[in-house]
């Protein structure tokens, strides 16, 4: 298995990728922002993507978008094959392509917007803290991009201030920034249940 920073030569791979995050999201039954082929290949031909192949066979993708004029970068779509999960790949790419950023951006906060538990606790090892969203990207761009989510009415309602996704942010310039955060995967998955019940039945009202 070979995890590589994309280049315009992988742009093959670039609808598989996108079916293979919808379906995704489809069977899981979570919100998620769309992406195009055409948005990924640029991901890759500017160097902003790692993907995963075994051999020449798709296995797993992320990408990086930076905001806010560098000052925020975000790993986003990142994705496993169903074929090559549970295998602890999703961890691999996942530091892949957060050392990438490092490299790339290095004076940049990265932030992460998730649904996904298994996400949040690699965010946290990685050195993540759970954050408002008022100390994510103001960027209205990024957020713009939430629009393709089924839960966008949600961000609507509170004025962008919360979702049923939780915050979270590596800010380099923190003092214990390379520490990583052990939050127990239980913190966020009562969370995930809290929000769930707020809002969701707010939508059944």
């Amino acid at each position: 298995m070979d995890i590589v920073i994309a280049n315009k030569s992988h742009a093959i791979y670039a609808q598989i990728i996108c079916d293979t995050i919808a379906e995704s999201a489809k069977v899981r039954g979570t919100g998620i922002a769309k992406r195009t082929p055409e948005y990924v290949t640029t991901k890759m031909e500017n160097g902003n993507a790692v993907i995963a192949l075994d051999g020449d066979t798709f296995a797993g993708f992320c990408y990086i978008e930076a905001w806010g004029h560098g000052k925020f970068v975000a790993n986003s779509g990142l994705i496993v094959h169903p074929d090559y999960r549970e295998q602890g790949l999703a961890k691999k790419i996942k530091a892949r392509i957060f050392q990438h950023s490092r490299e790339k951006f290095p004076d940049s906060k990265v932030f992460s917007i998730t649904t996904g538990l298994a996400v949040m606790k690699m965010n946290s090892e990685l050195g993540y803290k759970p954050v408002t969203f008022s100390e994510l990207t103001d960027d209205q761009s990024f957020w713009n991009g939430c629009q393709t989510c089924k839960n966008y009415d949600v961000l609507q309602r509170t004025e962008q201030k919360m979702c049923l996704c939780t915050g979270m942010l590596f800010d380099p310039k923190a003092k214990d920034s390379t520490e990583p955060q052990h939050i127990k995967t239980k913190t966020f998955q009562r969370l995930k249940q809290i929000k769930q019940a707020l809002f969701l039945k707010k939508d059944k009202s």
